[in-house]
């Protein structure tokens, strides 16, 4: 079969594909050669520390690895119940549903809370589980300026509605810049039929003490209804989870498809996943985001001493080019230069705006962040 929408994206300079790779850690095989990974979201390198691996064995050889069923039917297993208790626990809140990934909990959560006789006010730049959450869910959508308070405020006063739920990341993806969590919070606040839902997929584990997130770090637990994450960025595992009341998680039991009609995460991920927690919570989680922070810090100062522009005051570190095209030729040269991070472009991020995402982690060394600074340098 030919499909013509292709050709016009290798046209455009859009046209993906995948990168077979070894495995998560800071360095891989890309093509049959070494390349150090600058592009994953594994922040903490917790998807190749031994405890997980431990867990993972451990809970193969007692469960199995897979949940059989969904949760409703047979699929309701210990390593499930333990993990939800561990997340509630990290995000200070009465209790916590997992979910098979952070896609999953964002449509479940958002399809729950609103139909057609409510309104969703959702950030320009939201993840696209959002978006598809908003359009799932049949509500009135109104989308506000990134990171706005004002343009926010302004729709909330115009809408009447039976529900209005307010929806944004904390930690943006690929602007590495943080929602103004308390402004917004002040939106819903004392409103009975307004509500608050937050992704923290790139923040929890990274954020805050123990790992908690924005929410947790800005102490705002009380103000935020429903905190939504995954497993499968710091945690170094796969899911999704939405922590919140214990209300809330009922209805989500009872409403969210994306739990109901979904076979239960498997119990090694889940497994791992709590494992994970318990390192992120302790003093091993405080040295990794210390060491984090660190590499976060000479890449940027390197980079934008460079001539580079870099969004962002998280540990994202967007660097934007410009044109599709030439994003993908500074992807390029770095990667002639052993280092890995493909190009971010369109409809990923808006036109004009391409970039390379450059994501440490804490699992790389000191020379491995002055080597992804060396590769920009030359790639002037």
């Amino acid at each position: 079969m030919t499909y013509p929408e292709l050709e016009r994206r290798r046209e455009r300079g859009l046209y993906r594909e995948t990168y077979p790779a070894r495995s998560a850690d800071p360095t891989t095989e890309v093509d049959g050669e070494e390349r150090l990974v600058c592009c994953s979201n594994n922040y903490l390198g917790l998807a190749t520390h031994p405890r997980l691996a431990e867990a993972a064995a451990k809970a193969a050889e007692e469960y199995g690895t897979g949940a059989g069923a969904s949760r409703l039917v047979s699929g309701d297993l210990e390593p499930h119940r333990e993990l939800e208790s561990s997340l509630a626990e990290l995000k200070r809140t009465e209790a916590a549903l997992a979910f098979s990934s952070g896609y999953a909990a964002n449509v479940g959560a958002i399809s729950s809370l609103v139909d057609e006789r409510d309104a969703v006010f959702s950030d320009a730049l939201n993840h696209a589980s959002i978006v598809d959450g908003c359009r799932l869910s049949g509500a009135d959508v109104h989308v506000y300026s990134h990171c706005d308070v004002d343009s926010l405020q302004e729709k909330y006063r115009e809408v009447d509605a039976r529900r209005k739920l307010v929806v944004t990341d904390t930690v943006f993806s690929m602007d590495g810049d943080v929602a103004p969590l308390e402004e917004v919070a002040e939106v819903t606040a004392g409103d009975p039929d307004g509500y608050l839902l937050v992704d923290e997929a790139h923040a929890t584990g990274v954020v805050g003490a123990e790992g908690t997130g924005v929410v947790g770090d800005r102490g705002l637990t009380e103000a935020v209804d429903l905190q939504v994450g995954t497993h499968s960025k710091a945690l170094g595992s796969q899911g999704g989870f939405v922590a919140s009341d214990e209300m809330t998680r009922n209805l989500l039991v009872n409403e969210a498809r994306s739990f109901v009609y979904s076979t239960g995460l498997s119990p090694v991920d889940a497994a791992v996943a709590r494992e994970a927690v318990d390192v992120v919570r302790g003093g091993e989680g405080e040295r990794l985001r210390r060491r984090l922070r660190e590499n976060v810090e000479l890449v940027r100062g390197r980079v934008e001493d460079a001539g580079y522009r870099v969004y962002g005051d998280s540990h994202i570190l967007p660097v934007v080019v410009g044109a599709a095209e030439e994003a993908v030729e500074v992807a390029d040269a770095l990667d002639g230069h052993g280092v890995f991070a493909p190009a971010i472009r369109p409809p990923t991020v808006p036109e004009g705006t391409s970039r390379i995402r450059v994501s440490m982690t804490a699992a790389h060394s000191r020379e491995d962040a002055e080597r992804v600074a060396e590769a920009f340098e030359e790639a002037v």
